[in-house]
């Protein structure tokens, strides 16, 4: 950040007093500039047993294979959030959705939090985020070109839950040389 949102003057990284780490300071008007992690939300759509997946057409790993998923915006819910990236991303519709996983990315300043939900109807197609969307059985899912570690992380725990059909919440985290593939 070079320059205050609140006034246009320059700012500068400082540790504000009262503080205990750096931060964005504008010195001609006061203000504070705080930066906090980024929440990502997405869903486990799932039908029939197969989970709704969606190949990326856009960056970053575009052509790769994910979870529907995405920032939150302001003014939404989390579960809003994930039932508009599921949509925006697949044009599918998700009911049900139960909070099942949060996970910190700390070195990239995100948390995800993603649901288990269900599809309302087989009613997807790509849109223009995603160039294919389909449903996977477990034995299907393309492994090998899943875009994000946390995608394969969730999926990974929904799978081995399904086995006794109890999906408690929990939370993990990813640590940067996870992130290596």
């Amino acid at each position: 950040m070079n320059f205050c949102s609140q006034c246009g003057r320059p700012v500068t990284l400082a540790v504000p007093a009262d503080d205990d780490r750096p931060r964005h300071v504008c010195h001609s008007c006061g203000a504070i500039h705080y930066q906090n992690p980024t929440l990502v939300v997405g869903c486990i759509p799932v039908w029939e047993n197969r989970i709704l997946m969606c190949r990326r057409d856009i960056e970053p790993r575009r052509g790769y294979w994910t979870l529907p998923a995405g920032f939150l915006e302001n003014g939404e819910t989390a579960a809003a959030g994930a039932r508009r990236e599921t949509l925006e991303e697949t044009g599918a519709t998700v009911a049900d959705l139960t909070p099942y996983l949060m996970v910190d990315i700390v070195h990239i300043h995100q948390i995800y939090l993603m649901f288990c939900s269900r599809l309302l109807a087989p009613d997807f197609h790509p849109t223009r985020e995603s160039s294919e969307v389909k449903l996977f059985e477990e034995e299907e899912i393309p492994w090998d070109d899943i875009a994000f570690k946390v995608v394969e992380k969730t999926l990974r725990c929904y799978l081995k839950d399904r086995i006794s059909g109890r999906f408690v919440f929990r939370t993990d985290k990813i640590e940067k040389r996870e992130l290596v593939k």
